[in-house]
């Protein structure tokens, strides 16, 4: 039986993972993800939601749209939240499972 070579990550790649990591290190930030979970949704509604002042819930969007975790878009007025891509919502999700196989 061959037992497979894990390969050690290079630097760049390492930092890039611990950066991603660290966004989703706050429970603020990891029950907007729950919320976006559904869908997009805009700032106001995510205020209301996790009842926080929409200039907090805009911190934390900042960080989470700096590491490609969510994406925004604005229309008029208002901006609209949503996951980047499939990858976060199968990180959410396999975190969710981990967590709760415990």
């Amino acid at each position: 039986m061959t037992i497979p070579t894990l390969s050690l990550l290079d630097d760049l790649s390492a930092q890039k993972m611990s950066a991603l990591f660290d966004s989703l290190s706050d429970p603020t930030r990891i029950k907007i993800l729950s919320v976006l979970m559904d869908g997009e949704a805009n700032v106001g509604d995510l205020a209301e939601e996790l009842r926080i002042s929409p200039s907090a819930i805009s911190h934390q969007l900042r960080g989470l749209k700096d590491k490609h975790v969510i994406r925004t878009r604005k229309q008029g007025k208002q901006v609209f939240v949503a996951l980047e891509d499939d990858h976060i919502r199968e990180l959410f999700e396999r975190g969710l499972e981990h967590i709760k196989h415990e």
